[in-house]
């Protein structure tokens, strides 16, 4: 759903001292001038929306640019290297520097996050559940689409699995598909009274289809997961049932303390508590909420029962860290439910644009120097 404002829109919107340079150009005589568009983090390329949004704005204004891409969709691009140049008419292009780097900065972020999230959990599947975190629906556009281009890579670089869908059916074209993905709530097990009654609810609703239940809301995860598993003991032998924990981070799932909790890490993956360990990092292994340990703890019940074809889907912060530390222990996560691959410091996506030739003739502030294009042309294009 990209939208492409009106020059009024523009003019509203963008940094005013934009608008006053425009009209001091407007007045003594354009240039052709060259943009090095930078970001001072390491990041994943993924500028698509925001060139789509430029080329919409030259159509409009009956104007060209010329674009040299230094790197691919995709791609991984260091810390202040410049990862496009744009080259046009000043007076066309300096009212939408700022509407362009909202567009590119965030979401290369997110697709770096999604990569590594990915690549270090290759063989579990993602759902982006991002949507209900995003701040309207231009930004779930481009955090989807973010979430695309880093799976993508991962799927590229190690063979991961990814993001296999998302939340919404306006953004699932991202993920090669008609409609998002999703089944229930915790609304409807209150609305239901209890975890088994709402998944006869669902599947009565949706006879045929495989089925993912909230184990959680009762605080009986693994009392509820065998009740469901026993009262659809078809489609959990078929391997058609998920259940999805997403415990709160204000207490321990069914059946653990922290002593258990350690108990049964020394148990399925002792080498991940020997080491030296963060505050952070024990948390996600032994501490409240969805650590690793509930994780081990819930899948060694369903075994015990019989259910092993039953899968897990994970949710609650996982984002890059606690990714990293789930991967480290191997925890048995079929599914990441996460919206945590937005940034989570926003300061790290701003992009920055400077210009560095002005009719030719290479010339940038002071300690930008470095912006200048010293080897031939990458993928260059005309917008």
């Amino acid at each position: 759903m990209t939208t492409h404002p009106s020059s009024g829109e523009i003019e509203r919107y963008t940094d005013h001292y934009f608008n006053r340079t425009k009209q001091v150009i407007g007045r003594f005589g354009d240039s052709r001038v060259t943009y090095a568009i930078f970001m001072r983090r390491p990041v994943v390329f993924a500028p698509r929306l925001a060139l789509e949004w430029l080329e919409e704005l030259g159509r409009s204004r009956n104007n060209s640019v010329d674009l040299d891409l230094r790197y691919a969709e995709g791609k991984w691009v260091g810390a202040g290297e410049p990862m496009m140049y744009i080259t046009g008419s000043f007076f066309h292009l300096v009212d939408l520097e700022t509407i362009f780097l909202q567009k590119l900065g965030p979401a290369c972020v997110a697709a770096y996050n999604a990569w590594t999230m990915c690549a270090d959990m290759p063989k579990t599947a993602f759902l982006a559940m991002d949507a209900r975190h995003c701040a309207g629906q231009e930004m779930a556009e481009m955090m989807a689409y973010a979430a695309s281009v880093g799976s993508a890579r991962a799927k590229r670089k190690v063979g991961a699995v990814g993001f296999i869908g998302n939340a919404t059916h306006a953004t699932a074209h991202f993920f090669g598909r008609d409609h998002g993905l999703g089944t229930m709530p915790h609304a409807l097990i209150g609305y239901a009274g209890s975890t088994v009654r709402a998944a006869e609810m669902y599947h009565e609703t949706f006879a045929g289809e495989p089925m993912t239940v909230l184990v959680d809301y009762f605080a009986r995860e693994i009392s509820d997961s065998l009740e469901v598993c026993r009262r659809f003991s078809e489609l959990a032998s078929a391997g058609n049932l998920s259940l999805r924990l997403d415990t709160t981070g204000g207490r321990y799932i069914e059946g653990l303390d922290p002593a258990s909790s350690y108990a049964v890490l020394e148990r399925f993956s002792p080498e991940s508590i020997r080491g030296y360990r963060s505050e952070e990092e024990l948390r996600y292994l032994v501490g409240t909420g969805v650590s690793a340990a509930a994780i081990f703890h819930l899948r060694a019940e369903l075994d015990r029962a019989g259910f092993d074809k039953v899968k897990i889907v994970a949710s609650s912060g996982f984002g890059p860290a606690k990714c990293r530390v789930m991967a480290s222990c191997k925890a048995p996560i079929d599914v990441v439910g996460s919206g945590s691959f937005l940034p989570s410091s926003w300061t790290e996506t701003y992009a920055t644009a400077d210009i560095v030739e002005y009719d030719g003739e290479k010339r940038v502030k002071i300690g930008r120097e470095f912006l200048h294009r010293t080897r031939p042309n990458g993928s260059a294009r005309l917008l």
